[in-house]
């Protein structure tokens, strides 16, 4: 085609008098953009909101559910069962004030326990003759069912307030943040039947390395849900620490150390955890580093790092990542294999940074449940 004799006057219909219908129709859309522009795009981004709300919505009725046919079934409470729960549901926890920064852990640590220790004492009040085991699951279960109701509370409140305001700029940090917050409402509800049936999750990685490190050992409670073993490595004293399990719990790591350093000397801590892979990365990928490797609000790692500074005790990590799903389903076939292979790494660790009579701390973080010793 010949571009250079190519009449585009012709081609959009203009001429030298202009068209008047041609004037309407580019001019109309350009009116209405420029009066409703952010009204049409909030019903356009409304409409797949409403969908993840809608799906949250399941979920947060699944979960519940879920957790009442559980304890009917394993429990078998006598008093009102379903107005409890919906109680607990509701508990919510206001965090310390933190104007003024000093002190804040404790404060956080304090208010935190409280929620653990309130929640633990009334579910044995639905049974009193409730097994530990059974205990930790059912409050786990309720920690899911609460953290989806409180997700779909949220996203509805910002969904909603927007829609009320015809405010287009309100619901953008909702349309941005919800791919990830319906990654984790969906890895939850996927969680549950691992947890029912009290089978290892991909958190518990670290608690099942140190668990079988620690089979043929001698086991001592040394803090809450938490539990001690001592061995020898190449004339060097290990000391081997983990969440009790199979209950579903992480134990308190934090505290166990600061019990363990008030009688003992350790030269080097190592921690085993689960960690988010980034996107690229494979799944079930070992890797070293430095500090301590353990989540949650953060009160137990700072505990760590101030007993770890105040001895001069360097502190290792070895982490295998893994996604958000990965993390608290059911363990998967690559990450349990990784096992023997964060074994070797600890003990090429041990042997490259301490020397014949030291000692080292092993430290497996995350959820055990599942997971024996």
């Amino acid at each position: 085609m010949n571009f250079t004799n190519f009449d585009f006057d012709q081609l959009f219909g203009m001429s030298d008098d202009t068209n008047p219908l041609m004037m309407i129709i580019w001019i109309i859309p350009i009116i209405i953009f420029v009066f409703y522009g952010q009204r049409i795009q909030l019903y356009i981004t409304s409409s797949e909101i409403k969908k993840a709300i809608k799906k949250l919505d399941s979920f947060k009725v699944e979960s519940r559910t879920e957790l009442i046919n559980y304890i009917k079934t394993n429990l078998k409470p006598k008093d009102d069962l379903i107005k409890k729960i919906d109680r607990f549901l509701d508990y919510f926890t206001i965090m310390p004030v933190d104007m003024d920064p000093n002190g804040i852990i404790d404060k956080v640590r304090h208010t935190v326990r409280s929620r653990e220790d309130y929640t633990r004492e009334h579910v044995k009040l639905l049974s009193p003759e409730i097994s530990n085991l059974e205990l930790t699951k059912v409050q786990t279960l309720l920690e899911i069912a609460s953290s989806l109701q409180m997700i779909y509370k949220i996203v509805n409140h910002m969904y909603l307030t927007a829609k009320k305001q015809n405010n287009y700029p309100l619901i953008l940090p909702l349309q941005i943040l919800l791919p990830f917050i319906m990654e984790q409402a969906e890895a939850m509800k996927e969680a549950i039947p691992a947890f029912k049936a009290g089978q290892p999750v991909g958190d518990g990685i670290g608690s099942m390395v140190v668990g079988k490190m620690m089979l043929d050992s001698k086991k001592e409670t040394i803090a809450f849900q938490t539990v001690l073993a001592k061995t020898e490595f190449e004339n060097r004293t290990l000391f081997l620490l983990k969440a009790e399990g199979p209950a579903s719990t992480v134990g308190r790591p934090a505290d166990a150390l600061e019990t363990i350093v008030s009688s003992n000397k350790l030269d080097v801590i190592i921690m085993i955890d689960a960690a988010l892979k980034m996107e690229g990365e494979d799944s079930a990928t070992v890797s070293q580093g430095f500090g301590a490797a353990i989540g949650g609000i953060g009160f137990d790692r700072f505990q760590i790092e101030a007993i770890a500074t105040s001895n001069h005790i360097p502190v290792f990590s070895i982490v295998v990542k893994q996604s958000v799903k990965e993390a608290i389903t059911l363990m998967t076939k690559e990450i349990a294999d990784q096992a023997d292979t964060v074994s070797s790494q600890v003990y090429e660790m041990i042997q490259e940074n301490t020397k014949e009579g030291q000692s080292v701390l092993i430290i497996g973080v995350g959820n055990t449940v599942g997971v024996t010793q």
